[in-house]
């Protein structure tokens, strides 16, 4: 027995007419005659009563239609769901993110993809520092990955979302706070609250690189792991931080922001396994892109 024994079943028993059910089926009347006659000898059962002018189910039959059209069906679910995985319209796809980008960038990339991919299951981690989402990458719990560069695995591939400033986050009763904007030889003698010690975080050493060229060694007094946490401990006169312009959007009560002078700034990639061929990330990634261009 083949889907076309099924299908040929189904249009008779739908028109009760062999002239109709061939004419609907783009064939002859005579071999459609034959194929349902060769199903019912192989199942040993009479599915339709044959006259002159009509046909009519049997009772065998009109129990086999009913099991005929969920079998078609499921087949045509089963071909469409295939169709939309290929063409990366359906899955699921674990999205890792920087803190500072955790809550500019992910809110509306979150809304766009929903929007624009709605069968697809999205599952979004924020707050994870660069390394540990390459770790999670490369370990196959994460899918695609927005962080900080720089990224210098082979076995990942990148492509530039953006490029934030570098800011300045102030308590805002600090006596810096009073100017318009800062340089970074206006930190050395500040407190600063950074993320984690440079081996797991991209902005550890970006700070310390800058303070470095400016001709003195960084006062570190706190390290923390999420942005957020670093925004309180600023908001809490703890220190001052040099952050990308987007943890600014964090609204923390008790933190003002100032420039940095100078074109100090940093890149967001999205970064994906080198040899992912997942139509849901490529379509995801692509997506990101587009959205991006669209929103400069």
């Amino acid at each position: 027995m083949e889907l076309r024994h099924l299908r040929y079943f189904v249009a008779v028993a739908e028109e009760r007419h062999f002239g109709r059910a061939a004419e609907r089926l783009h064939m002859a009347q005579p071999p459609l005659s034959q194929q349902i006659q060769q199903l019912e000898a192989e199942l040993g059962v009479t599915l339709l009563h044959r006259t002159t002018r009509k046909v009519e189910l049997t009772e065998a039959g009109a129990v086999y239609l009913e099991r005929a059209r969920g079998v078609l069906a499921a087949v045509a679910d089963a071909a469409a769901e295939a169709q939309r995985l290929a063409d990366g319209l359906q899955g699921r796809l674990v999205v890792g993110c920087v803190g500072s980008a955790t809550y500019s960038l992910l809110p509306a990339f979150a809304r766009a993809l929903r929007e624009e991919l709605p069968a697809v299951d999205f599952v979004f981690r924020g707050e994870m520092l660069a390394p540990d989402q390459l770790e999670s990458l490369l370990a196959r719990r994460v899918d695609l990955a927005l962080l900080r560069p720089p990224v210098e695995d082979p076995a990942v591939r990148v492509a530039v979302v953006r490029r934030d400033r570098l800011i300045v986050a102030l308590p805002e009763d600090h006596r810096l706070a009073r100017r318009k904007r800062l340089k970074i030889e206006d930190l050395r003698e500040e407190d600063l609250i950074v993320h984690a010690s440079r081996g797991r975080s991209v902005m550890h050493g970006i700070v310390t690189d800058l303070c470095r060229s400016a001709g003195f060694e960084p006062r570190i007094r706190h390290e923390v792991a999420e942005t957020s946490t670093l925004v309180t401990f600023v908001a809490a006169g703890l220190g001052v931080a040099v952050v990308p312009q987007p943890v600014a959007e964090l609204g923390v009560a008790g933190a003002t922001y100032r420039p940095l002078a100078g074109s100090h700034g940093v890149d967001l990639v999205a970064a994906v396994r080198a040899d992912d061929d997942s139509p849901v990330v490529a379509r995801a990634l692509g997506l990101l892109v587009r959205w991006q261009e669209r929103t400069r």
